[in-house]
């Protein structure tokens, strides 16, 4: 329905802004400012603490400057009521007294035709509430009662009851003068092709009432009640008021508390939902069974920024879960998303209810999964990653999954987040690889699995304490490799505070030694770096008498040490432990860099971290190299005969 502009102006004239937001949210006393028309509180939006949330009465907008979310009136009821932009108006014209036009002639006839189906469908409703009540619903009556279900809710969800004949209802309808036509239209009774009498739809069913946005009843779930009975559950067919694509059961109930709390739950079948809302979980809602379609997943944004689906965890609930991302990836934007909980196989949130009451389903829910991981695991379950074609071809499903998001920024973020966890995934596993295939003899001790000994750290760590403490003490062991990457040296990012003082002094001595006594620069060392000093030189701390330092602590971080390896494999490995730290720190900055992605992703921004990414896969790789290069080497030297300590 189009309306006029003069319609709305008026509309918006009549109602301050401030007076239809002011029901969601609580103005903030230090900034606004009634007399000007100028209000701030917490964003209704999404979770905060302080106020970003601004209301202009004078311009008839709002703006969060925290989230983005804006609009006026209308905007405002359809986003955090669900309404339709024609309901809002409505809605907002009752309430200002403002007169809506006649419709054009024909959406008049729709609107009537809509009216005059959802009074037949609350005939049914009555006529079905009637036989649950009566002689022939005790066995829908003690089916609900096994269920655990109580008279309270049997009332708030319109429990009814289908009897097992061809006509009860139909004659009910026809009693009460409603066409034949107009039951088939509401999908209560179904017309033989063949000519034969129409008759019921729904027969020896317990009946659930589907009900529109207004509460309205528009469909019917029924359940049946036989243990041969097939299908188990059975909805009414798509008509004029009814669409499976779009609803969602218990939508009109869940809103409003889904709002309040932020939160809401989605569950695969009607009686869950009933089951949690008994329990008092009543931001619920679920779907009308069939797969999750676009539509249904931008209503579900409505009721919260990342709505919690419930999927059984065996494997039709791991199926249903993967076909949903694919219709979420699409319509995917900022701000906005979904998680995923998979309930202990063999349970549904009613035995899950039953069985651990509804802590033991919050407990369920925060162990949520974000969209991210199951997409993640979903393609990673499914593919072998021994070659370089199988490698590429994971990366080519990432790609035509991300390709699917028509929101730029969301879908330059899946890219950069993706890339960086396949980049790690590919370089763990070569590792892992090789550790595999190189074990030594001797029962899996750390020299032998490991040809560089206790010192060699996983190389994707942050912060990578031991590689620190290694590097430092051949530094000191050797201070012709000091003097020779010095540059590299006094820029390494050691994240260790006493590390980092550490490497501060030997850069010192190395640049002064010929002017400053060793004493003056050790002198003034606090207790916590003369211990590091003397783990790694038990003897003396002064380069110049170094020869006679046992160096224990570096041998047992470098075992093969005691090997006395040539000097040209210490420098290579001093090298590559060297690689390692530059590489955690471009892993750090990089992560640094995507965690503000979010709020500075411009262009600039977006060419460096993919400079950044392609960076660190390079260096990963040359790394990679050069460690089995080491352990190769290492292997060769540890089965060596023993020679003389060579002097430096």
């Amino acid at each position: 329905m189009r309306f006029e502009p003069r319609l709305l102006d008026e509309i918006r004239a009549r109602l301050t802004l401030s007076d239809v937001v002011g029901r969601r949210v609580t103005w903030d006393r230090r900034k606004t400012q009634p007399g000007k028309g100028d209000y701030w509180a917490c964003c209704p939006f999404h979770q905060e603490k302080s106020p970003s949330f601004h209301v202009d009465d004078r311009r008839n907008r709002y703006k969060c400057f925290g989230c983005g979310a804006s609009g006026d009136h209308f905007t405002f009821l359809c986003e955090t009521e669900g309404l339709s932009f024609p309901e809002a108006v409505e809605r907002l014209a009752e309430q200002s007294g403002v007169g809506l036009p006649a419709p054009d002639p024909q959406a008049a006839r729709r609107e009537k035709k809509r009216a005059g189906l959802a009074d037949i469908c609350e005939m049914a409703a009555q006529f079905f509430q009637a036989e649950f009540a009566g002689p022939r619903g005790d066995t829908a009556r003690a089916y609900t009662q096994k269920r655990g279900l109580t008279p309270d809710t049997l009332r708030e969800f319109r429990f009814g009851f289908a009897p097992e004949s061809r006509d009860a209802l139909k004659g009910y309808l026809a009693a009460r003068e409603i066409p034949e036509a107009a039951m088939i239209e509401a999908g209560l009774i179904i017309k033989p092709e063949d000519g034969r009498p129409s008759y019921d739809r729904f027969r020896g069913r317990l009946m659930i009432p589907i009900q529109d946005d207004r509460g309205r009843v528009v469909a019917f779930g029924g359940r049946t009640l036989s243990p041969d009975g097939q299908p188990k559950y059975l909805n009414s067919p798509e008509t004029p008021l009814f669409h499976k694509g779009v609803m969602l059961f218990n939508a009109h109930r869940a809103r409003e508390p889904a709002f309040k709390s932020g939160e809401a739950v989605v569950v695969e079948g009607y009686l869950d939902a009933i089951a949690l809302w008994q329990a008092g979980i009543h931001h619920v809602v679920a779907s009308l069974g069939t797969a999750f379609t676009e539509d249904q997943v931008v209503r579900l944004w409505k009721f919260a920024p990342e709505p919690v689906i419930c999927f059984d965890g065996d494997a039709a609930g791991v199926s249903a879960a993967h076909r949903a991302i694919d219709r979420i990836f699409p319509v995917l934007k900022s701000g906005y998303s979904f998680q995923f909980c998979f309930l202990p196989d063999g349970m549904d949130p009613d035995d899950l209810i039953k069985q651990r009451g509804v802590a033991g389903f919050h407990d369920e829910v925060e162990r949520a999964q974000s969209l991210f991981d199951v997409v993640w695991e979903r393609e990673i379950s499914v593919s072998r990653l021994d070659t370089p074609e199988r490698k590429a071809a994971l990366e080519k499903r990432f790609d035509d999954l991300i390709a699917t998001i028509r929101d730029e920024r969301v879908r330059r973020r899946y890219q950069l987040d993706l890339k960086f966890k396949l980049s790690n995934l590919f370089f763990e596993q070569a590792r892992q690889s090789r550790q595999g295939g190189k074990g030594g003899k001797g029962g899996g001790s750390a020299d032998a699995a490991s040809p560089l000994g206790t010192a060699r750290e996983r190389v994707a760590a942050s912060h990578d304490f031991g590689t620190e403490r290694l590097v430092l003490g051949l530094s000191m062991r050797f201070p012709h490799l000091l003097d020779r990457n010095f540059e590299r040296f006094s820029r390494l990012p050691f994240a260790n505070d006493l590390h980092r003082q550490l490497r501060d002094i030997l850069c010192r001595i190395v640049d002064d030694l010929e002017a400053t006594p060793i004493s003056d620069l050790t002198s003034a060392f606090e207790e916590p770096l003369r211990d590091i000093m003397g783990e790694m030189m038990l003897e003396t701390i002064g380069m110049q008498q170094q020869r006679g330092a046992e160096f224990s602590a570096l041998i047992h971080r470098f075992p093969l040490l005691k090997s006395n390896p040539p000097e040209d494999f210490i420098e290579a490995a001093y090298l590559h432990f060297l690689d390692v730290l530059e590489l955690n720190a471009l892993e750090d900055e990089l992560s640094s860099e995507l965690a503000t992605a979010d709020e500075q992703l411009d262009e600039n921004s977006w060419m460096r971290i993919q400079a950044l990414t392609q960076d660190l896969s390079r260096r990963r790789e040359e790394c990679a190299r050069d460690e089995a290069d080491l352990a190769e080497r290492a292997k060769k030297i540890r089965t060596a005969p023993p020679v003389a300590v060579a002097a430096h």
